[in-house]
């Protein structure tokens, strides 16, 4: 995957906003990595905030919506791991500011 389409992806993923945060997921540092394979089959690698969030299939849907309209990608597969165990040290400068966390 080339760094522009990346970026697009990256960017799509920004509008994914954490329901119960009101912080986008790239960010919040949930996602972990995005891969394409050979057949543009997206596979993105995330966590969520908290195990037995009641909001994951909300974000998981709200992830394929944003990923939709790239052309070059053909299916999402989204793949929510808890190792490593996302703390608020993975959040962007940006993130820390909005929710007020040093």
């Amino acid at each position: 995957m080339n760094e522009e389409l990346k970026e697009n992806i990256m960017g799509a993923l920004e509008l994914v906003i954490d329901p119960e945060l009101g912080i986008d997921i790239v960010n919040l540092g949930l996602v972990y990595d995005v891969e394409m394979d050979d057949e543009d089959k997206l596979t993105v690698t995330m966590t969520l905030t908290a195990m037995g969030c009641p909001l994951a299939g909300t974000i998981v849907d709200q992830v394929k919506r944003a990923l939709a309209d790239i052309p070059e990608i053909k299916d999402v597969d989204v793949n929510i791991v808890w190792n490593p165990p996302w703390n608020k040290d993975m959040m962007s400068r940006y993130a820390k500011i909005a929710l007020g966390i040093r």
